[in-house]
């Protein structure tokens, strides 16, 4: 798995171009949201949250990012809920484990996380779960549950200038294109694409009106500590989420039969875009391939999806789901880091863990009284088959189809032979 996910990444880089396209081939920008920076300065250390440091707020940000605009004022927190969204147990800042539970795994970095079961709603394992915290690009999930069932996926949009000039990670959408809506969503949920947010917020009515239709979702699922600044991810005067509320909004995204397809798709192709007629020495820009960036779909046995995120100030942040006898759990991360281990293999370790408890092992609930009254359903959507060896099989002794593919050649090998040996005996005995 690990050489086709190499392939695939390389492939849609030097398809897009190492300059066209900064936030898909170069490292993050300040400030802005991107997946997966391959460095950080920030020595690892588990943080502790025991004294509730963010109970209200996220932690003060590092750049300017969050400065107002001239004439306006930055909001004031969220209020907290009392009693806490999920049952007391929620309301903790530290490592919250089920009874008997043992220690959690070592090299996690990240400061707030949280595994639960997506079908029955158990909180199974957290720490400091309703603490406030930037989501990046995990906030995408909540774009997406907005956005999926108010357009309609056939709708051709042809990209603009303001699309292309999107700050932070874009998926290489140009002036002139034509892109289906649905292509807009691969590049939103598997690419991560800042310019692929505008694209479907243009169509919402901009960037206020869609992050208002987002913020009134999260307060009809109950997600209480989330707040959207931007519809990308990039952060802004107010943006928060929790390590609960993630759980809350992933859970009932993939009550969406695309988004649960989307985040379980590795590799597509996206559209390209005309020469820009102003400029004569610009041509025509072919299409290219995107994969998705969410490194758990590639690695763990089990793996349905998830969705990536960074800026700055929010550092790393996860979402994702697997499924595993009989269950699937998902696990969040935020304000991790990519030290000791990168945010995917923190949520592995995570995942193990959780899946290794007692079946019914909880600390607390995700409602689905809240849910329901925004026309939600707990029947969760499933993401399509795919074509793998067994999920079951323990990963270290499942073949890749690189090597599923050599074992063919060699038995057609070995098959010709024998049928040319067979047939020169038959001959001699003529």
């Amino acid at each position: 798995m690990g050489r086709r996910r190499a392939t695939l990444l390389t492939t849609a880089v030097l398809a897009a171009g190492l300059t066209a396209f900064p936030g898909v081939a170069c490292g993050p920008l300040p400030g802005t949201a991107h997946a997966q920076p391959s460095t950080t300065t920030t020595p690892f250390a588990t943080p502790g949250t025991d004294s509730c440091p963010n109970k209200t707020a996220p932690p003060p940000p590092i750049d300017t990012s969050e400065v107002p605009e001239p004439g306006q004022t930055a909001p004031a927190a969220l209020p907290i809920p009392d009693p806490p969204i999920g049952g007391t147990q929620l309301g903790g800042c530290g490592v919250i484990l089920p009874s008997g539970a043992g220690p959690v795994p070592e090299g996690i970095s990240a400061t707030a996380w949280e595994v639960a079961d997506l079908d029955t709603g158990r909180v199974i394992a957290a720490k400091d779960p309703h603490g406030r915290y930037r989501p990046a690009s995990t906030i995408k999930v909540l774009l997406a549950a907005v956005a999926i069932p108010a357009l309609n996926l056939d709708d051709i949009v042809t990209g603009t200038q303001d699309d292309a000039n999107a700050d932070g990670t874009r998926v290489g959408i140009g002036p002139g294109g034509r892109y289906t809506n649905k292509q807009l969503f691969q590049a939103l949920i598997m690419a991560s694409g800042n310019d692929a947010a505008h694209a479907i917020s243009t169509q919402l009515g901009g960037d206020d009106a869609t992050v208002a239709r987002m913020n009134t979702l999260a307060r009809q699922l109950q997600a209480l500590d989330t707040r959207a600044a931007t519809p990308s991810g990039l952060d802004g005067p107010g943006m928060s989420t929790s390590a609960y509320d993630l759980a809350l909004l992933f859970r009932h995204s993939m009550t969406l039969p695309l988004f649960a397809e989307l985040i379980h798709t590795e590799q597509v192709d996206f559209p390209g875009f005309p020469a820009d007629p102003k400029n004569p020495d610009d041509k025509d820009h072919p299409g290219f391939p995107i994969a998705n960036d969410n490194h758990l779909l590639y690695e763990y046995d089990g793996a349905i999806g998830g969705k990536t995120g960074y800026t700055d100030d929010a550092r790393q942040t996860f979402v994702a789901a697997a499924a595993r006898n009989g269950h699937r759990y998902v696990v969040t991360l935020l304000k991790a880091d990519v030290r000791p281990l990168r945010p995917w293999e923190q949520a592995a370790k995570l995942l193990d863990y959780a899946f290794a408890l007692p079946s019914g092992a909880s600390v607390g609930t995700m409602p689905d009284g809240g849910a329901k009254s925004a026309n939600f359903s707990v029947a969760l959507a499933s993401p399509p088959a795919r074509t793998d060896p067994t999920p079951d099989a323990d990963p270290g002794s499942r073949p890749d189809r690189h090597d599923l593919r050599l074992g063919l050649m060699i038995g057609g090998v070995l098959l010709v032979l024998a049928l040319l040996l067979a047939a020169r005996r038959v001959s001699r005995r003529r």
